[in-house]
C-alpha cells in the first residue's frame, strides 16, 4: 500500500511541478505550487518525517503560498509579460533549466542507497527520540551557528528584494512623519468648532 501511495504522490508531484513551469496564468502557477507542496508533504509522511510534512503544509502552504497569491493579485501581469529584460534572457533561462534538469537526471540515475549510511552520521541520535526531537536537537545544538547564518542570509535576501523593487527615479518619495512639527501645532490650527443652528446645516 505504501508503494502505491508513493507512486501516486510522486506522479502528482511531478505533474504539479510541470504545471508550475508551463502554466501561462500566474494564478494557476501558484495553485500548482500548492498542489506540489501537499504531495511533497505526503511523501514526507511516507518516509516517517511527520514533522517536516507538518511544517511544509503550515509554513509553505499556509504562509508562503498565500503570500504568493496576494502578490499575484497586486502585481500587474501585463507589465511582466512584455518585460524586455525577461525576453532577452529567455533562452539563457531555458538553457540553465535544461542543464539543471540533466544534472538531476544524472544524480537520480546514479544514486544508490547504502545500508551503511547510518554509520556515517556526524552526530549520533538516540533511537528513543522522535523525529521532531532529533531534528530540534541537531538544529539547536550541533548546527546552531549554521542555522543562525542561514537566517541572516534570508534576512539579507529579503532586504535586497525590497531594495531592488524600488525603481530608482521612478520611486515616489516616502512620506515621513515630523513629530516635532506636530507637537508644536496649536489647537486653533487643527480644530475648528462650528456652532450649527437648529435645523440648519454648515454653510460652506
Amino acid at each position: 500500500m505504501s508503494g502505491l501511495l508513493f507512486y501516486l504522490f510522486s506522479s502528482i508531484l511531478i505533474a504539479a511541478a510541470v504545471g508550475v513551469v508551463f502554466a501561462r496564468t500566474t494564478l494557476y502557477n501558484v495553485l500548482f505550487l500548492i498542489m506540489a507542496f501537499f504531495n511533497a508533504s505526503g511523501l514526507f509522511l511516507l518516509a516517517g518525517a511527520e514533522f517536516l510534512a507538518m511544517i511544509l503544509v503550515i509554513v509553505y502552504v499556509g504562509a508562503v503560498a498565500v503570500l504568493f497569491l496576494f502578490i499575484v493579485m497586486m502585481v500587474d501581469s501585463a507589465q511582466t509579460k512584455h518585460n524586455p529584460i525577461l525576453n532577452r534572457s529567455r533562452w539563457l533561462m531555458i538553457s540553465a533549466a535544461l542543464i539543471f534538469a540533466f544534472e538531476m537526471f544524472v544524480v537520480a540515475y546514479q544514486w544508490k542507497y547504502s545500508p551503511y549510511a547510518g554509520d556515517f552520521l556526524p552526530f549520533s541520535v538516540p533511537k528513543n527520540l522522535s523525529n521532531t526531537h532529533a531534528l530540534g536537537a541537531l538544529l539547536y545544538t550541533h548546527y546552531f551557528y549554521v542555522f543562525q547564518i542561514a537566517g541572516f542570509i534570508l534576512l539579507v535576501a529579503m532586504v535586497g528584494a525590497i531594495v531592488l523593487t524600488l525603481h530608482g527615479e521612478e520611486r515616489r518619495p516616502l512620506r515621513k512623519q515630523k513629530v516635532k512639527d506636530q507637537l508644536k501645532r496649536k489647537k486653533q490650527e487643527t480644530l475648528i468648532v462650528h456652532h450649527v443652528p437648529f435645523h440648519k446645516g454648515i454653510e460652506s
